[in-house]
């Protein structure tokens, strides 16, 4: 029985450590979602999505995709994830309503192409950068707490091995209830904390898209484009169609630097920052509370 107690509080101890390879996750997930859909069109107005009022969905849950009123067409990517595993039932359907006429419409007008590239927009931005560091910072603090934690556990265990031939049984039950208490205090206790980062890393990257797709529309605007498309989605281009550069000069200007929850506190539980401007970009005082931006991204 003590062996398998000791063996419990090595994998709880254990389960902290191996939770922490997800810390880093929210800032660059969370950049991918900046252009979820392939193509966005230039003046038409989205509502701001707020800070979600209770706790983000699971890493697993696939995002919606950001382009309005757009769904997969069958053969599309991510349809065969919406069917579901195994093949398909074949099923005899009721007989086809009748389509109506359809009156004459006002043409599509051509389409004037942009490329955006947001990885290369992060890559540069000042505000993802120096968020990054700071939540970097805090993830590798975790890590090495948790790693202390898991010595200590591990310390105990031997000690407590080496002593029971000592020991009373009430006192084996005794010692088997600390350790496995402590264990299990010390995961939740760095559960909570990589749960509060990983928060903390969705804040800044809804700051971050929110003011990114604004300037994007802008940009394509000043240049009569009524059409961006994501860069990652195309195979090749040429310098003449490409936002990305214009995007990434006025994204440092209108978002220098982003509010970062401080170390420990949830942004759900945080109100509105004072001083905040409209479009959510914050003002002197409130930039000069906490600072932020990321990790480079991959390029494509």
């Amino acid at each position: 029985m003590v062996q398998s107690s000791m063996k419990r509080s090595y994998v709880t101890g254990a389960c902290a450590v191996v939770a922490l390879g997800l810390i880093g996750a929210p800032l660059t997930g969370f950049a991918q979602q900046a252009q979820n859909g392939e193509w966005f069109v230039p003046g038409q107005v989205r509502p701001t999505s707020p800070p979600p009022a209770s706790r983000p969905a699971p890493r697993g849950t696939a995002a919606p995709s950001g382009a309005p009123g757009v769904m997969p067409l069958s053969g599309e990517a991510g349809s065969d994830q919406a069917a579901g595993p195994g093949p398909q039932a074949q099923f005899q359907l009721p007989p086809a309503p009748e389509i109506p006429p359809v009156p004459k419409g006002q043409a599509t007008p051509a389409a004037i192409v942009g490329i955006l590239s947001v990885p290369d927009v992060l890559r540069v931005s000042t505000a993802y950068q120096a968020a990054y560091k700071e939540l970097n910072a805090r993830g590798q603090k975790l890590n090495e707490d948790a790693q202390k934690e898991q010595g200590a556990l591990r310390d105990l265990g031997q000690a407590f091995s080496s002593e029971r031939g000592k020991l009373s049984p009430e006192q084996i039950r005794t010692r088997e209830k600390e350790i496995q208490e402590r264990a299990t205090e010390a995961q939740r206790r760095f559960g909570e904390r990589n749960r509060i980062i990983q928060e903390a890393g969705q804040y800044v990257m809804l700051q971050i898209n929110r003011t990114m797709e604004q300037v994007a529309q802008q940009v394509a605007l000043s240049r009569g484009i009524n059409l961006v498309l994501n860069r990652a989605q195309i195979l090749g281009t040429t310098a003449d169609f490409d936002l990305t550069p214009a995007v990434a000069e006025v994204m440092n200007k209108a978002l220098p630097s982003v509010v970062v929850p401080p170390d420990g506190v949830s942004p759900l539980a945080m109100a509105a920052p004072a001083g905040t401007a409209p479009g959510g970009q914050a003002t002197e005082p409130a930039q000069a509370a906490t600072a932020a931006a990321a990790k480079p991204p991959q390029k494509h």
